[in-house]
This record gives structure tokens, sequence and C-alpha cells, in this order.
């Protein structure tokens, strides 16, 4: 009798099993072959054309500065294909650039570097405006707001600095075509050290970011690669985003290969209500909402939470959902990728699903949320959780792809006067004021609230800022603007209605 009540529960047991498992593997995609290379939107260029098409042409005057001396008087003073050369020495400013084709290069003698000291009193070390811009060879630290950002240039080099405690951003192109960031080294960044915003065509390689809350972040841009950069000791490595509430909605062709994304275990001490905020430490590689996004050839380890995190807005937290904005992560497809040793102390979420699907080990990716089109090439070959829907992969490697550099330089970006409140707008605000969500500064919703019909309200503040809740950083002064170019962002501002 207890022999066949022993048999009657194992049966139910397996029964019980089976039904699980079924439900697990049920619509189970692995079989259908996903994808091929027709999806990258954009041929190869030819090799040795990375830095061809972007930077200063060097043609011109040189102009040095010496300690003592001033940048800016020397931007001033220079014309197009001007090279101003930085000497060591330290220099306490803020230099604008708003001319084309110009370079920015510090000289390095016996060791000693040109240091761009913020004092933690600055808020910026350089805002770059104009196109064919090379910035290169120069420490910058202790700034309150960013090391070096543009806003809205073209064919920009930014290559071989070090920033160190830059406060928001370390090196932040906005709203920019056609840029290459590469051998830089940053710490120490309180939001993204790497921050690439609404730009095309951009290239980010052979950099080192450590100790920053987001080592590489591209956000809301289009035809990207990120590769051969040594990302370790961040909270999360590598990220690929839609922002919700900005200008530009979308986020796609994105190629993140061959990166050492080591150890990012680092406190999340991100601004509390902002988007990385939300970021656990412990994540190598993020994708949230981003499409055709290439995971390949990277060593991903000792990220304790997660290697690879694929989610979407509905499952990410301090994110609120854009109507415009297609809030699922599609036509992922991750390569082949080195992975060991991740996930190894992971947040109870990621533990109660692994439970759910019966995996047993640490995770090494784990998808959250609806992804159409997307793939796996070998489906054996990690722990993941959240896969079922996850094909096959039609191709095995992104090789025949160069870089997304153009082959000549963008054209210039010119703002024609009836577009100059658009592109104010795009390329100056919408970096910290996304439309509906906290990012650095409050939302613009907030903002318009405040101010309604009054724009000489916002150009008065953004010209003379000064701080006003503690839960936002100290806005940097605006002033540097013309008076018409603040007044049309602030009336734009005040119209945009997403």
């Amino acid at each position: 009798m207890a022999k066949n009540i022993l048999l009657i529960a194992g049966i139910i047991v397996l029964l019980i099993v089976g039904a699980v498992i079924g439900i697990r593997y049920a619509g189970d995609n692995r079989a259908t072959v996903v994808g091929d290379t027709s999806r990258y939107a954009m041929d190869a260029a030819r090799p040795g054309t990375l830095t061809r098409s972007v930077g200063g042409s060097a043609s011109g005057r040189i102009h040095e500065v010496r300690d003592g001396d001033s940048i800016q008087a020397a931007v001033a003073a220079a014309g197009e294909g001007d090279i101003i050369r930085v000497f060591p020495g330290t220099y306490s400013e803020t230099v604008y650039i708003d001319k084309d084709d110009l370079v920015i290069s510090g000289v390095i003698v016996a060791g000693e570097w040109p240091v761009m000291e913020g004092n933690k009193e600055l808020n910026d070390a350089v805002l770059y405006s104009g196109n064919d811009i090379t910035i290169e060879n120069l420490q910058i630290q202790h700034y309150k707001g960013n090391a070096i950002m543009g806003q809205a240039g073209n064919n920009f080099l930014i290559r071989n600095n070090q920033v160190i405690d830059t406060g928001i951003y370390g090196i932040f192109p906005e709203f920019g075509k056609n840029g290459l960031i590469t051998h830089n080294v940053l710490s120490g960044i309180e939001d993204a050290a790497i921050y690439v915003g609404m730009c095309d065509n951009i290239h980010v390689t052979n950099n080192e970011v450590f100790d920053n809350v987001a080592g590489i972040e591209i956000e809301n841009s289009r035809h990207s690669i990120v590769e051969n950069n040594y990302v370790h000791d961040n909270t999360g490595g590598i990220l690929v985003f839609i922002t919700p509430g900005l200008p530009i909605k979308t986020t796609y062709d994105t190629i993140v290969r061959n990166n050492f994304v080591v150890d990012n275990n680092t406190r999340n001490f991100a601004i509390p209500g902002s988007i990385v905020a939300g970021i656990p430490a412990g994540t190598g590689i993020l994708n949230m909402a981003g499409d055709q996004t290439t995971i390949e050839g990277n060593i991903i380890t000792g990220n304790k939470t997660i290697g690879i995190l694929i989610t979407d807005h509905m499952n990410a937290p301090s994110v609120t959902l854009d109507p415009e904005a297609d809030p699922n992560s599609d036509e992922i497809a991750i390569l082949d990728n080195l992975m060991w040793n991740n996930g190894y102390d992971t947040i109870p979420e990621i533990k109660a699903l692994k439970t759910l699907e019966l995996v047993e080990g640490d995770v090494d990716i784990l998808n959250i949320g609806s992804s159409t089109g997307s793939c796996i090439l070998d489906h054996d070959r990690y722990v993941a959780v959240g896969l079922k829907d996850f094909g096959t992969c039609g191709f095995s490697t992104t090789a025949n792809i160069t870089t997304y550099l153009l082959e000549e330089p963008a054209e210039r970006r010119i703002i024609a006067a009836e577009d100059m409140s658009k592109r104010a707008y795009y390329s100056i605000c919408a970096g910290c004021h996304a439309y509906n969500i906290k990012m650095i500064g409050p939302p613009t919703q907030v903002i318009q609230a405040l101010y309604m019909d009054n724009p000489q309200g916002i150009v008065d503040y953004i010209t003379n800022p000064v701080k006003k809740r503690e839960d936002y950083p100290e806005m940097p002064p605006q002033n540097y603007l013309s008076e018409e170019v603040r007044m049309a962002a602030a009336q734009f501002m005040l119209e945009v209605t997403n």
C-alpha cells in the first residue's frame, strides 16, 4: 500500500514538473533563424578612415596658451582651421567654442598635463557648439556639471583626455552627427562618464571608464559603435537607452563589441529620482528599449547582479512612458561573448524569475518584457532567463562593419533663424530637461507650470541661476548664449507638448 502511495505521488510530481517545463518551453523560439547583416542600415566605411571625417582641419595659425593665460581668450582670437596649443599649467575657466574648425590640443611635457580645474565652483569645462571641433590632451577635474559638452556640433573628435570628478557628465555630445570619442580616461561621474545623447554616426572606442554610475551610455541615438573599451568598477557598465520625453524618440543600430565589462559593482550614487538612479549595482550591459542592438565579442565578468540585462520601459524603475516612443527592446542580437562569474549576488527580482523558469546557476542574461525579432547565437552557452522568444541568430559577426563614421564630413549644422528655438531646445535644454520625467533638471512640464506665459522669467533664471532645490543640482549659467538664443529656447520650452 505504501509503495502504491509513493508511486502515485511520484507520478503526480512528474506531471507537475512536466507541466511547468511545458509552460517554460511553450513557444520557445530557438529553432527560428532570425536576422542577418542586412539589418545594418549603413555600409562599412573603408578601413583606415576612422578619423578622416571628424575634428578640425588644423590648417591655420597656431596659438600658444601658457600657464597664466586664458584658453577662452585664445578661442576668441582664433579663426577657422586654427590650432590652440595649451601648455602645462592650471586653467580655472569655462571655455565656450562657437566657431567652426578649431583644434584645442594640450601639450604634455615630461608627463605634465595642462589641467582645467573647476575647484567645485565652475559648472562646465568646455562647451562647444561649433562644427569640426577637436578637443584633446587635457586633464579636466572638479567641475560641477560637465567636462566636455557638445551642443549640436557635427564632426567632433574628443580624444586622449583625462576627466576626473566633473559632476553630472564627463564627455557629453548632444544632438551631433559624425563623432569619434577615443582614448579618454574618465572616473568619478555621478551620471554617465561618456554620454552620447540624440546623436547619429558615433564611434566610442579605446576608452577607460571606472568609478562612475554609468560607464558609457548611448541614449536616443542611431548608428553607434561602442568597442574596445575597458569598462570597470561602475554601477552599470554600458547602457543603450531610449529615455522617454526627449525630442528624439528612437535608439537603434548600436553595436557593442569587444569591450572588457568587468566588476561593475560600485554603489549607485546618482541623483535620487533620475533614471540611472534605478540601475542596480552590478549590471554589466543594459539595453532599455533600444532596438537593433548587437552585443558581440565582449568579456563580461564579475558583475554581481547580471551580465546582460534587456528590459522595456514598463519594467524599468523611475521611467514614465512616452506615447511616441516604442517601449520595447526589439531586434536584439546576442552573439559570441565570454561571460563568467556574473549574477553571483543578484537582486531578489532576478532570483524570483530564475526560480519561476527552473533555472539553475548564476544568471548571465536576463530579458524582461516583450522583445520582437531578437536572437541569440547559442541558446545553450549562457545561463539565461526570459529568452524563450529569442530565435537563433542568422549571422555570427559584425566584423564587416568597420565604423558608422561618415567617409566625408557631415554637413555643418547651421541653425536658421526660423529653427533657432527648436534647435536651441534640442541641443542645449533637452539633455537635462526631458518633457515629463526627471533627468538632471526638472521636467519641462514643471517649468511650464512655473513660468506659464513668462519666457522672460526663464531667460532671467538661466542667465543667473541659483540653487533652489536640494534634489536637483545647481544649473550652469547659460549667459554665454546670445539674448536672442536664450529667448528662443525659453519660448519653445513653454510651447512644446512632448
